[in-house]
């Protein structure tokens, strides 16, 4: 099943097209109220979409579009957006500059040992399997950024990946698996690290 998961994605990574970042700029006035002006966000709950993966802003722009993952906040926001918009938007935040946070003292070893070894008795994977030792992601497979992500929207997505109320496509699933085993300060040391890679 996991096998399938991930042949689809890498698949459908392949058939989304190149957006325009300089339209882009014109069609993300909106979202700079909570993404921030330079998609750094200033607001621990709203993600930061700058040097986020494209393929995967992309995805997600279109999941929230459908309905597929919904998102209150942005209920009929890209209602007057089409396919192309989505991807200019998606191609302007790729191009800008992540800020990368700091991690917590008290929280490092845990989020480090999680986050580059996983938990073998727990059957959590290193989270570097998808998203790179500098939380880069995985620009070919689609898979996100977390380098420099606020650590409350981080441990917040993980929290809605861990109850299942976040969803979104395939990736969700595998999300939903990995956050189902971890408890509230894995998810905490983990979101914190995260913040802090580069």
């Amino acid at each position: 099943m996991l096998l399938r998961i991930l042949i689809l994605i890498f698949l459908s990574s392949i058939l989304i097209g190149a957006g325009d970042p300089l339209k882009g700029a014109d069609k993300v006035q909106t979202c700079s109220a909570c993404h921030g002006v330079d998609g750094n966000s200033q607001v621990g709950l709203w993600p930061s979409l700058a040097g986020q993966n494209e393929k995967y802003l992309l995805r997600q722009l279109r999941n929230m579009k459908s309905g597929e993952r919904p998102v209150i906040e942005m209920a009929g926001l890209l209602d007057n957006f089409d396919e192309q918009d989505l991807s200019d938007m998606a191609s302007y935040y790729a191009k800008k500059k992540n800020a990368i946070g700091q991690v917590s003292k008290d929280l490092a070893e845990i989020g480090s040992k999680l986050y580059y070894s996983g938990n073998l008795e727990k059957g959590i994977p290193a989270c570097t399997a998808c998203h790179s030792p500098t939380g880069m992601g995985n620009i070919s497979a689609g898979y996100p950024l977390l380098s420099g992500q606020k650590s409350e929207y981080l441990e917040k997505t993980l929290k809605e990946y861990r109850t299942g109320t976040r969803g979104g496509g395939d990736q969700a699933l595998i999300m939903q698996s990995v956050a189902s085993k971890l408890n509230d300060v894995e998810i905490e040391a983990l979101a914190n690290f995260m913040q802090a890679l580069y």
